[in-house]
């Protein structure tokens, strides 16, 4: 296991380039010893931006282990009120859906491809050859 004791920091650097941060990776090295628990040191909990209390998600494969942040769970994401509001109107739509009351902005295949192209000379960029049919 690893000891937090045991790490030595390398100290990463926030670079500024136009107004902008990007965050380097901090890099430590732990010792691993036997029959401790495994301690994250709080320099790379603060610098991954974990607050105190968060639920955090452990995976590991292939001699990785990754910690991200638990994401909520759709039922604690919005309140029953508008659950209850956005399950009615999927219900609506899938009614739809399922009465044929949909139609889409082009009427078939040919129309979509030719208004990909007409969209791509706007951009400046030239249509992909067609491929042949063998």
């Amino acid at each position: 296991m690893l000891s937090e004791a045991s790490y030595v920091p390398n100290e990463p650097a926030i670079v500024r380039d136009g107004g902008t941060a990007a965050v380097q990776t901090i890099v430590m090295t732990l010792g691993l010893k036997n029959k401790q628990p495994l301690v994250v040191p709080p320099a790379a909990l603060r610098r991954a931006g974990f607050k105190s209390g968060q639920e955090l998600e452990i995976k590991a494969a292939g001699g990785v282990i990754s910690i991200v942040p638990k994401l909520p769970d759709a039922d604690q994401e919005y309140t029953r009120e508008q659950r209850r509001i956005v399950d009615a109107q999927l219900a609506d739509g899938l009614a739809d859906i399922k009465a044929g009351r949909v139609r889409g902005p082009f009427s078939g295949h040919e129309e979509f491809t030719a208004s990909l192209h007409k969209e791509a000379r706007k951009l400046g960029r030239k249509p992909k050859p067609k491929r042949s049919a063998g």
